[in-house]
């Protein structure tokens, strides 16, 4: 689209409000691929509107209030004197709606046309159907965005994020070293692991601090890792939140806080799901990590998980997890 291409680089400063309950933040709005893109001051996503699904509930005033359809507790406001950002919304939802098949039948993420094709199919409509193609087709900001609503969800149960400075530099190492994109420690609710989606995994501050081998900690992350590639973290949502979740994030980009509270209460209660033994070895061998010490941390007299244990004399190179400084650190996340 020759109006989309001309606005790719529009920015503009705005105030952006999750809920009727929250304080107004400044915030960047730039213009994305047939979406509006906010981020903080420092460039962090906040949310992710699909243009077409974007809803202007005062049309010809100023400031500009728009909300996305459905939801118009969350809200984002435009100063008048971003004149180019308001004309160039506008522009680009009569653009987007004058080339889709069906105007107004759907509103989608990305891409009106295919959403369209989805719909003359009628094939999606099929929860299982539907759950999948979502997944495909959601975007990694959204995905981040969500992961991060999730872990607002689980501050009640498990408490704030540990945090302190060396032990956040030796986090992101480790995270380097498993290739996670982050990984959150939560001081108490979760069992073991929980991946995110976008990317992230949650992590008990019970597998730093009761074992000395980082080893440990860089297997259950990296069995996490596996678990997260058999199932999508956010297709497992969506099929937690049933039809109604995916149709919903299918045509606005967002899920509501239910469907998230939700979900996030469950990853409290329930027990990690099995994983394939073979796929497991050839994650640690990829990652060059030693078995042993995670099988032992599963079953301390090693009979549950001998093929594990026996597994380090066939993967090949290893290489350290983590230095002694960087361990005792991490170790130490949660104490302040």
């Amino acid at each position: 689209m020759v109006a989309l291409n001309k606005y790719q680089r529009l920015e503009a400063s705005g105030l952006w409000r999750e809920t009727t309950e929250a304080q107004r933040r400044e915030v960047i709005v730039a213009v994305g691929d047939a979406t509006l893109v906010v981020t903080d001051m420092q460039e962090r996503p906040l949310a992710h509107w699909s243009l077409p699904a974007v809803h202007r509930a005062n049309p010809g005033v100023t400031p500009a209030l728009y909300h996305p359809v459905g939801s118009p507790e969350e809200t984002l406001e435009i100063a008048g004197d971003e004149t180019e950002m308001i004309a160039a919304i506008e522009k680009l939802q009569k653009a987007i709606h004058k080339t889709t098949p069906r105007p107004g039948r759907l509103r989608g993420v990305a891409l009106t046309g295919s959403i369209a094709a989805v719909v003359a199919l009628g094939i999606f409509w099929l929860p299982g159907a539907l759950r999948s193609h979502v997944t495909k087709v959601v975007p990694q900001i959204n995905r981040v965005v969500i992961g991060q609503d999730i872990v607002a969800h689980l501050q009640s149960v498990t408490g704030l994020p540990c945090h302190e400075p060396a032990a956040d530099a030796a986090l992101k190492t480790l995270a380097k070293r498993v290739n996670v994109r982050e990984i959150i420690v939560v001081p108490d609710g979760i069992r073991h692991t929980a991946a995110l989606p976008g990317g992230a995994i949650v992590m008990s501050r019970t597998i730093l601090e009761d074992h000395e081998d980082p080893a440990v900690a860089a297997g259950y992350l990296a069995a996490e890792t596996v678990r997260a590639a058999a199932l999508d973290p956010l297709e497992k949502l969506l099929s937690s939140g049933g039809i109604a979740a995916s149709f919903r994030l299918l045509t606005t980009g967002q899920l509501t806080d239910k469907t998230l509270r939700g979900y996030a209460e469950a990853l409290v209660s329930e027990s990690p799901a099995a994983v394939e033994l073979d796929q497991m070895l050839r994650h640690f061998s990829d990652l060059q990590l030693v078995a042993a010490p995670y099988g032992y941390a599963q079953d301390v007299s090693g009979e549950t998980t001998l093929d594990l244990i026996e597994a380090d004399a066939v993967l090949g190179q290893v290489a350290p997890v983590l230095g002694d400084g960087d361990w005792v650190a991490l170790q130490e996340i949660c104490t302040n």
